[in-house]
């Protein structure tokens, strides 16, 4: 689907977003040389280019350094409760799955993953032992995709969070995530016991992922929230690929090449989406004006529904290539529950943007514009994100 050489590309340009809308903040605040954030932005973008090749260390890392950056401004309660959640959450997971990885190691006498399935299939270890340690070895993996009943801490982040830092850290944690469970799995088909429990496990964890997250998304007003939400389901999206790759269904497309446009699909529609959720007033579901940047900068606004869009997988977007190419893997590998839960979150994600858009530019209003327009690096941003996405759409588009 893609070349894992184009994430990288996609990071940067998450970073340059992210540049522009910390620019946009310090100028607000008459501090435009204040721009040391980037030097933490600048190592989350890396986590993301380097997708679920990263080593599991980094999830705690990225982790603490969205924690850290949530808790620097003390004044700001959003943002302090915020770093509270992820230590709560993420930091209690992190701790089981270490625990249950130590368990496999006891049980085995190895901490090598890819030699700790051949010590299980010959026998060693109890299955209650082996089968409870590998559920909870993969805990902190669904926590971080951000699936149900986990999915609160993105909306959060998003609604807490600063618009620079959000979409990034976002990306980072779910990218993060998806690599802890890859490599947790890593040749796990040489245990066929363990295989078939992990991929009823996560069969089971998407399904539901996918169900309470469309739930969700239909009683959520705030922009940044429904942004969070649909990334929460994205994460979804990567465990259902998952589960498919366990029964070979992505064998055509390679799971760690769907791995890598995800993540670059992901951190580009994220940006976008989370910049736009900015500009748009909470809604009402009444018939209103259009918010300003509608009416002074219309195609800046529909780049940013576009980004939305993708992340929903409305057609014609990149996210909806990914959407289907699960949905197809889904029911070639008869994981019929999986692809029922899975069309029932595209039909509720794909509502929700119809509706974004339409609250968006809401109803014709012929009085003036106001005369003061959306700041240049937003609109920047904007343009920057969606660039990004159509390059994503051509590559594909192209086989590359």
């Amino acid at each position: 689907m893609i070349a894992s050489a184009w994430v990288p590309l996609a990071a940067a340009a998450s970073l340059l977003v992210a540049a522009l809308l910390l620019l946009l903040e310090r100028r607000s605040r008459g501090a435009s040389f204040g721009m040391a954030p980037l030097a933490v932005l600048a190592p989350l973008a890396a986590m993301v280019a380097l997708g679920i090749q990263a080593s599991p260390a980094w999830a705690p890392l990225a982790a603490a350094m969205v924690a850290a950056m949530l808790a620097r401004a003390g004044d700001d309660a959003f943002q302090s409760e915020c770093a509270l959640k992820l230590l709560w959450v993420l930091g209690g997971s992190l701790a089981l799955s270490w625990a249950g990885a130590e368990l496999l190691v006891i049980a085995t006498g190895t901490s090598t993953v890819a030699e700790q399935w051949g010590v299980l299939r010959l026998g060693f270890g109890t299955p209650l032992l082996w089968s409870g340690a590998l559920a909870l070895s993969l805990l902190v993996g669904l926590v971080l995709l951000g699936g149900a009943p986990f999915h609160f801490w993105a909306a959060d982040l998003f609604q807490g969070g600063r618009a620079w830092l959000a979409p990034l850290a976002v990306a980072a944690l779910q990218v993060s995530g998806a690599g802890w469970m890859t490599q947790r799995l890593a040749g796990i088909a040489a245990f066929p016991d363990g295989a078939r429990l992990t991929g009823s496990m996560l069969g089971i964890a998407s399904a539901t992922a996918f169900v309470v997250g469309a739930a969700t998304l239909l009683r959520q007003r705030r922009l940044e929230r429904r942004v969070g939400t649909l990334a929460s389901l994205n994460g979804a999206l990567l465990l259902a690929a998952l589960v498919a790759s366990r029964g070979g269904g992505l064998r055509l497309i390679g799971f760690p090449d769907f791995a890598a446009g995800w993540a670059a699909h992901l951190v580009l529609a994220l940006a976008g989406a989370s910049t736009v959720a900015r500009f748009v007033p909470v809604g009402t579901g009444r018939s209103t004006p259009p918010a300003v940047l509608f009416r002074r900068h219309p195609l800046s606004g529909a780049l940013g529904l576009y980004a939305m869009a993708s992340l929903a997988g409305v057609p014609g977007t990149p996210g909806a290539m990914l959407w289907l190419a699960v949905a197809r893997t889904l029911a070639r590998t008869s994981r019929t529950a999986e692809l029922l839960a899975l069309g029932l979150a595209w039909l509720v994600a794909f509502g929700v943007a119809a509706r974004q858009a339409r609250e968006s530019f809401g109803v014709p209003d012929q009085r003036p514009a106001p005369a003061q327009p959306v700041p240049w690096p937003a609109r920047a941003a904007l343009w920057a994100a969606a660039t990004g996405l159509a390059g994503l759409l051509a590559i594909w588009s192209r086989g590359v």
